[in-house]
């Protein structure tokens, strides 16, 4: 079965239409700093990018992170610690050689200790690349058709998952299947936060929910389709079967590989390392 490498993804939704209007150099937020998360909501917590020319990121629990893709859609530019370090599968999506230059700029305006004039013209051009970089490679869209490369054309798609909580390689991917196919995607068990009319609050999720809850309509989901749910397995009436996550579990896992060849079977795998592997 051919492995290739998969990374999280931002909805298309959620990027700016245009540069936005900076008052700092650098975004007051600092990662594993919690002083500074003195953000309330997703529209606060953007803005503190999205005011400033660059902010700082870095490797979290794995080198994949949900504030990477933030900043870039925010119309700012990621300083990357360590970004030499990132392993060359990983974050395969990800504008690494743009960053390493980007990373320089920023290191020379820290040195000099302001921008200049010309300093801004050059970051208001690597942000508009870096703007339509996100919006061609980077969306929750972009990596549904990217998966669909691999796999081939369907038209109807089974996306199953083992755990419902919140997961965000599931969680961003499945929304850009919700883009693509709408109730052709029907994801089982439902992933009830994804859905814009869910009721609770999401501020105890991971990340508060920013930016992963509450993107898709209601009406791209048709759940009449749990009623016949293994029966339409058995009859193949979904062209692929995605797994939303290999480690959290493989529902109906016996009954769809004795119906479905190993080519129409898709297994996501968004952990911060391999979970099979001796820590």
């Amino acid at each position: 079965m051919p492995v290739n490498p998969i990374s999280f993804s931002i909805p298309p939704e959620k990027i700016v239409d245009k540069i936005p209007l900076k008052t700092r150099v650098v975004a007051h937020i600092i990662p594993g700093d919690t002083s500074t998360y003195i953000y309330d909501s997703e529209e606060s917590y953007y803005q503190g990018y999205r005011e400033s020319y660059f902010a700082i990121t870095m490797k979290k629990g794995g080198w994949d992170c949900m504030r990477h893709y933030e900043i870039l859609a925010n119309g700012c530019i990621p300083y990357f610690w360590d970004l030499e370090n990132l392993p060359p599968n990983t974050m395969a999506h990800f504008p690494r050689e743009i960053i390493a230059e980007t990373n320089q700029v920023y290191l020379n305006i820290v040195k000099k200790g302001a921008m200049d004039q010309t300093d801004i013209e050059k970051c208001n051009q690597y942000i508009d690349e870096l703007l339509n970089y996100t919006r061609t490679h980077l969306t929750t869209t972009a990596m549904a058709t990217y998966i669909l490369s691999k796999v081939g054309c369907p038209n109807r798609i089974l996306f199953l998952s083992g755990d419902i909580q919140p997961d965000y390689l599931r969680c961003l991917t499945l929304s850009g299947f919700k883009n693509r196919f709408g109730s052709a995607c029907h994801d089982y068990p439902k992933v009830p936060h994804i859905y814009k009319d869910y009721p609770h609050n999401c501020a105890d999720f991971w990340g508060k929910g920013i930016t992963y809850t509450k993107t898709v309509d209601r009406e791209k989901r048709n759940d009449h389709y749990d009623e016949t749910i293994v029966e339409d397995i058995v009859n193949h009436v979904y062209d692929i079967v995605v797994y939303g996550s290999y480690h959290r579990g493989l529902p109906f896992f016996d009954v769809v590989s004795a119906i479905y060849q190993s080519k129409d079977i898709v297994f996501l795998c968004g952990e911060d390392c391999d979970l099979a592997c001796d820590n």
